[in-house]
Order: structure tokens, then sequence, then C-alpha cells
């Protein structure tokens, strides 16, 4: 058994231990109490006794380590099949022949199916989904002849009983073993599962961290070397402006740190209202003529924190990619509220014809976020202009992130 501390979170622990006692334990009591029975019925002679004694211990004893051993395999219930214990298969089929026989010659066709269904129901469990159906329809139909024709060499009269009670014998033994362990098999797979969806969730939280660690020091680090090569040029021609520029390169640099620890805590959030005016600044420092259309009634809205923070960073991502991969000399922004929902348009000239920005791993993290949230990334040329276009619910309870 898999008593993991997942397990016992689920309760699966006692529902693996129910099935591990329960089927071995129902299938050795199911051939004892029958055979018991007809054991020790007085009219059956010492001869049939001794050896059905034996044959049942046998056939018991390998019925139990033949079901917990599937039970305990760790690929139970996968494609591939473990391997059946060999030595203990071959047990039972010896102790099912004697089991079978004996009845069979004292025409009891109520009991001599009784071994051959566990042992069919066991050999099932270790086959293919394909074998195992071929196994049953064959066990089932093969049980119609032995009981069939020793009632029509005996002639009494009994021929329906005799053929048709052990096929239904095999196919409800069959059913009563494999319907626990195929509850089994999709516990485990519902277990498996929710393991997977933790990983997935912790895959999907590190690139979160990732994505917001990227447009962090992307967007700082592109506008520091821009600020750099401004000072750099302007320290002969205007010394008092490149004293300027440096001292926002030394404010931006501890931005990029405080913003970093932040995201480790997981205390940073971005505001729309502060990447417009960032961009504001930051684009009159390269020379780009931004021209900022605001709708009055969009900046008045209350909109909600996470449509907010998610403008926030696509403004922060088109800013940069304006910078980075274009040769723009002017550039727009438009913000407003219509039908409920709150779009951000960002567009700039001189869009590089092979610009990167198509395939910017920003914008393609940012739209998976603005699509979970209900809203909607695009971007794209349009003739020398590449355009981002962001929308997302106004409302507080349509945006999430």
């Amino acid at each position: 058994m898999h008593d993991g501390a997942s397990e016992r979170g689920m309760g699966l622990t006692s529902f693996r231990r129910y099935t591990w006692w329960a089927v071995p334990g129902t299938t050795v009591c199911f051939l004892v109490v029958f055979f018991g029975v007809w054991i020790l019925d007085g009219d059956v002679p010492l001869w049939a006794r001794t050896p059905a004694v034996a044959a049942l211990a046998v056939e018991a004893v390998a019925s139990a380590v033949l079901l917990s051993g599937w039970l305990a395999a760790p690929s139970a219930g996968h494609p591939h099949p473990v391997r059946p214990p060999m030595g203990w298969l071959l047990a039972a089929g010896v102790a099912t022949v004697v089991l079978a026989a004996l009845p069979l010659v004292r025409r009891n066709y109520g009991l001599w199916a009784v071994a051959p269904a566990v042992t069919v129901a066991i050999c099932a469990t270790y086959l293919t989904p394909r074998r195992r159906r071929l196994l049953i329809v064959g066990a089932v139909v093969l049980a119609l002849l032995p009981g069939g024709a020793v009632s029509l060499a005996a002639g009494d009269g009994e021929l329906a009983y005799a053929a048709l009670f052990p096929a239904g014998l095999i196919a409800f033994t069959v059913w009563m073993v494999l319907g626990p362990l195929w509850a089994w098999d999709v516990v485990g797979q519902l277990d498996r599962a929710r393991q997977l969806e933790a990983e997935l969730a912790v895959k999907d939280e590190r690139l979160r961290f990732a994505a917001d660690l990227h447009d962090i020091q992307g967007h700082h680090l592109q506008i520091i070397a821009l600020k750099s090569e401004l000072a750099a040029r302007l320290a002969e021609l205007d010394p008092a402006r490149a004293a300027e520029e440096m001292r926002d390169v030394q404010r931006l640099s501890a931005e990029a740190l405080r913003d970093t620890r932040a995201v480790v805590h997981g205390y940073r959030r971005t505001t729309l209202d502060e990447e417009i005016a960032n961009a504001t600044r930051v684009l009159a420092a390269a020379d780009i003529d931004a021209r900022m259309t605001l709708d009055p009634a969009a900046v008045a809205a209350d909109l909600a924190g996470p449509t907010r923070h998610l403008l926030g960073l696509v403004m922060r991502e088109a800013t940069t990619n304006v910078l980075r991969h274009s040769h723009a000399r002017h550039a727009e922004v438009d913000y407003r509220v219509t039908s409920g929902l709150a779009r951000l348009r960002v567009s700039n000239d001189s869009a590089d014809e092979h610009s990167a920005a198509a395939e910017s791993t920003g914008l393609r993290s940012l739209a998976e976020r603005l699509r979970a949230a209900g809203g909607e990334l695009t971007w794209g040329r349009d003739g020398d202009r590449f355009v981002v276009l962001a929308s997302l619910p106004a409302s507080a309870n349509g945006a999430a992130c």
C-alpha cells in the first residue's frame, strides 16, 4: 500500500486499505464457504474430500498472494501491467483443475465452476483491457461445455442448469473481483491527476514570477541603457543635463532593485496610471514625440485593481518594445472605457520590418494573463506602425490576475 502524506490528506489510505483487505479477503471467503460446505457434506466420499482440502488451501493462498501482488504493484492499472508471480499462478491453475474436476465428477453443477471463476478473475487483473475481454468472453463460453457434457452423458435432465449456471457464475465472479479493482485504478488516476495539478500550479507560479521579473528587469535596463547613452553624448556638450540623466539612472537602478525585491516577496503591483506617467518621461527622454489621449471618464473610472495592474504591465511592455524594437519618432497612447471594457492602444511609427516585438515573449505571456482575466491582447503591424491593443472588463468582478 502507498500510505503517503498526500494520500492521508485525501483519505486515500483508508480506501486503499479497505480494498487491500476486502478483495483478497472476500475471494478467499468465497472459496472457503462454498467448498467448505461441500467438503463437510457426509455424502462426499473421503477420496474426494482429501484432495479437495489440499487444493482448497493452495487455491486460497495463491489467490490471496496474486491479488495482493497486483495491488502492491506500482504500475497496477497502467497500460503495461505487471507480470504475475508464475509459481503461484501455476499452483492456482493446478488447484483449480482439482477443485473443478472433483465436484463435476459428483455432478455438482453449481460448485465446479467456482475455482475456475476465481482464477479467471485473477488472471484478468494482470492483462491489458483487450486481452482481458478475450479471456472473460472465452471463459464464459467454455463454461457452457463441461457441465452440459456431463449432464448429457448422465441423462439427468439438468442440461440448462448444468450449462448456464457455471457461465453466469464466472461472469458474476469476474465482476465481483474486477469492480473494486477498477475503483482502485480510478482513485489512483485521480490521485496522480491531483499531484500533476499541484506540479502545474507550481510551474505556473514560476512562469508568473519569471514574467514579472522579465517585465521589471527588461524595462528598467532598457531605460538605464538609453539614459546612460544620452548622458555620455551630453557629457561634453551639456554637463548639467548629463548629470541630471545620470541621477535618473541612479533612481531607476534603485527602483529596479526595489521592484525586484518586491516581486520576490509578492508585494509588487504595477498600475496603469504610474506606467503612463513613466512612459511619458521615458519616451520624451528618447526624443520620441508621445501623444497621450486619455479619456477623462476612463481616468476617473474606478477600475478593479487587477485590471489596472494588467494594463500597467501592457503599458510597460509596449513602451519597452518601442525603445528596443523600433526607430520611432512618434508614439500614441489611447486609453478609454467603452461598453464596459477598458481599452489601451499603444502605437508607434518606424517599426522594424521584422520587428522582434512580433515574437515578444513578454507580449505572449501577457496575452495569456489577459485571456485568463476575460480580456484580450493583440499586436501587429499596421502599415509602418506597430500597434498593441489591450482590453479588459472594467468591472471589479471581471478581471483577475
